[in-house]
């Protein structure tokens, strides 16, 4: 089944929930929860249904789109499968916190944070994945002026931030058993490989020019 048919089927599922669901929905929904999985947000019904699933429309529209105007768009088609497996991954992540939200609107009670964790680690295990696989572009990847500079800080930018990422990913699943230190196990890991790799970039390309 190619990819653009399994997102439009979770696209029409989560629609077809938000009907089927809306009448026992309450009039203020639970929207947001804290780092300890405590409720700190609400919004109205027809938002609390709608709203993921319309920004899943948009976010599947604009990953699409993105390709077709990237002038370097050719080596987009050199990891496109990944690209792809990554939009899949990303929908699919967004239906899960979706059914997650519902569920708890219903009645259902849970640790949100701890039910998150698994979805978040395997997200950022795949991201790793498709770092590793990217190729030069202007939408995907770790896109600092010095790897979009050289080819060859590029590729060893994103060799070695698609490892990082996947640790990220291992350090989120472990966080399933620590659900009330959520930004230890999510947040920070992912603060320190972005500010990590933005001076590992810097650092190679002056490397490079030294050369």
């Amino acid at each position: 089944m190619k990819p653009q048919t399994i997102i439009l089927i979770i696209l029409l599922i989560s629609f077809a929930v938000g009907i089927c669901i809306y009448p026992q929905m309450p009039d203020k929904m639970a929207s947001h929860w804290n780092a300890q999985g405590e409720v700190d947000g609400y919004m109205s019904k027809f938002w609390g249904v709608f709203l993921m699933p319309t920004v899943s429309v948009g976010l599947f529209l604009l990953f699409l789109l993105m390709p077709k105007i990237d002038p370097l768009k050719a080596n987009i088609e050199k990891f496109r499968k990944y690209y792809d497996g990554f939009i899949v991954m990303m929908i699919a992540f967004l239906f899960y916190a979706y059914a997650l939200t519902i569920a708890w609107n219903l009645g259902f009670v849970f640790n949100m944070t701890q039910f998150m964790m698994p979805a978040m680690g395997l997200l950022f295990y795949y991201i790793g994945i498709l770092t590793e696989k990217a190729k030069r572009n202007w939408f995907i990847g770790i896109r600092t002026p010095w790897t979009l500079s050289s080819e060859k800080v590029w590729n060893k930018t994103h060799n070695i931030g698609g490892k990082l990422f996947k640790a990220v990913g291992v350090i989120a699943l472990l966080g399933i058993f620590f659900p009330k230190q959520m930004l230890f196990f999510v947040f920070f890991p992912v603060i320190f490989v972005a500010g990590y790799l933005i001076v590992y970039s810097y650092v190679e390309f002056q490397k490079e020019k030294k050369v």
